[in-house]
């Protein structure tokens, strides 16, 4: 048994790290819209307003905008099956509670999706990837208002509505449980609050350096939970045929050693991180065990209703995504140092390398992962929906980029999700992240590159955009022909 004929092969960007056209077609400004760059070593820049002379990356981004044919063009040429890609809430509505839609920036993605089509690319769409219109954070604190859930249901519902025949794989939130992995990051980025203080600060500040209000966070969380069920209850309302996921950050943990203490802490980080939030948005309710986490963080759950306890359980999500890029090391002894890596840090194993962002590569780690959701989720389809490798590339004097080391990532985490399959999990489908080089959402690097064609585009605003194929490209393409059984 291996990949299922119909699986999904594809890639995946976001809008604001990819699409560009900053204010063009009548779009509002968004979250990402005020963030500067950073690097491995310095958290990104905010502000509540733009500055002149000031270099953002997701203005214009890889220009996603201007080049969506060219480039769905080369996901035809390596034979994509589907195109993760997120609709830029602002360009809809771009203050977020307009009363009606803005009709350039629907007609801007029919002509997306008409264009996946000619090359038989189902779109799998997010509808919030981090793109919150700026003015739901200043007028409402994002989802800690009621009131943006009512915001959220009719955006979503708009679109549902627009291209119910042209879209059929939907994700509501991307990474959700964010405002649980990085509380600066994910009050901001996901769930569109800021503390008055800070949105009232006169200059820059790191991300960091915000306030965080845990109780409030939780709240704003479960105002996002109650809005992605609704909005599933009304896709199926518009589309029974819909496919609706919601999508995890999955950081996955090891207990660093087999000390009873790690092992504890070891199932409580791996709950809190990943199956908190998996289990409202796939079982439809909140557990036993989180309740007693959030009391344990001095979280009152009292905000949890028991009509909302019924929408969740109505607008349970028909497939679990995730991510899947790492795993990291839980260890309860003081003396052990943690290192970088995506949000969460962790203890270093010993046994895996790691690449230049600190990222520990484990390709066995997916397959654990995938086993391990499998197991806790039964007769829910599984998909990973990025999984990457971000590194320099270097453009050799005849334009070629030999990315060996891309291909090397690519393979051996090919190779431990067919093993999964083999072993029983319903995994339909995989979109490696950054097909074509992005604005990393975590430094706002465009030097950290994940792509499988890479754009002409650097740190400090130079490039001429132009296109042109890695190494990678056309091993991926042989991948895809050959249904993953042509790993070579």
């Amino acid at each position: 048994m291996s990949f299922p004929k119909n699986f999904l092969w594809g890639g995946a960007v976001a809008a604001n790290q990819y699409e560009g056209g900053f204010t063009e077609g009548g779009k509002g400004i968004s979250v990402p819209d005020l963030l500067l760059g950073g690097d491995v070593n310095t958290p990104r820049t905010f502000f509540r307003k733009v500055l002149e002379g000031k270099f953002y990356p997701s203005h214009e981004a890889t220009d996603f905008y201007h080049h969506y044919k060219e480039d769905i063009a080369l996901f035809g040429e390596m034979g994509f099956k589907v195109f993760r890609t997120s609709i830029n809430w602002a360009r809809i509505f771009p203050n977020g509670d307009d009363l009606e839609p803005n009709e350039e920036g629907l007609a801007f993605y029919d002509r997306v999706f008409d264009e996946c089509k000619k090359y038989d690319i189902e779109p799998l769409i997010t509808l919030c990837h981090y793109e919150i219109p700026w003015n739901i954070v200043e007028k409402y604190n994002g989802f800690t208002d009621k009131r943006v859930i009512g915001m959220f249901v009719k955006y979503a519902t708009t679109c549902f509505k627009r291209y119910k025949d042209k879209v059929k794989y939907w994700l509501t939130f991307n990474e959700i449980n964010i405002a649980l992995l990085s509380p600066q990051m994910g009050q901001l980025y996901g769930l569109g609050m800021m503390d008055r203080e800070d949105l009232a600060r006169e200059e820059p500040f790191l991300l960091n350096d915000m306030k965080d209000n845990v109780q409030l966070r939780f709240e704003a969380l479960h105002n996002e939970f109650v809005a992605s069920a609704l909005a599933v209850i009304e896709g199926h309302k518009i589309n029974p045929d819909f496919v609706i996921g919601n999508m995890i950050c999955h950081i996955t943990w090891y207990p660093f050693t087999c000390h009873p203490s790690d092992i504890l802490a070891w199932q409580e980080r791996d709950y809190f991180c990943n199956d908190f939030c998996g289990d409202v948005q796939v079982l439809g309710e909140y557990t036993d065990l989180a309740y007693g986490l959030m009391r344990k963080m001095g979280v009152d759950p009292s905000f949890i209703t028991e009509e909302d306890k019924k929408i969740l359980k109505e607008g349970k999500v028909d497939m679990y995504t995730c991510s899947y890029y790492h795993t990291n090391c839980v260890s309860t002894d003081p003396n052990q140092k943690t290192t970088g890596g995506n949000m969460m840090g962790g203890v270093p194993n010993p046994y895996l390398k790691a690449s230049d962002w600190g990222w520990i590569i484990d390709p066995q780690g997916m397959k654990y992962t995938l086993k391990q959701l499998a197991s806790r989720y039964p007769h829910t389809p599984l998909m990973i929906v990025e999984n990457g490798f971000g590194a320099f590339d270097t453009v050799e004097e005849d334009g070629s980029i030999h990315d060996t080391y891309r291909i090397d990532y690519f393979r051996e985490h090919i190779k431990a999700m067919k093993e999964a399959v083999e072993e029983g999990v319903n995994l339909i489908g995989y979109t490696t992240w950054g097909c074509i080089d992005v604005v990393s959402a975590g430094t706002g690097q465009l030097a950290k590159r994940y792509g499988f064609i890479y754009v002409d585009k650097h740190d400090d605003g130079s490039g001429d955009m132009s296109r042109s194929k890695k190494d990678s490209f056309e091993w991926y393409k042989k991948v895809i022909a050959t249904n993953g059984e042509d790993l070579d």
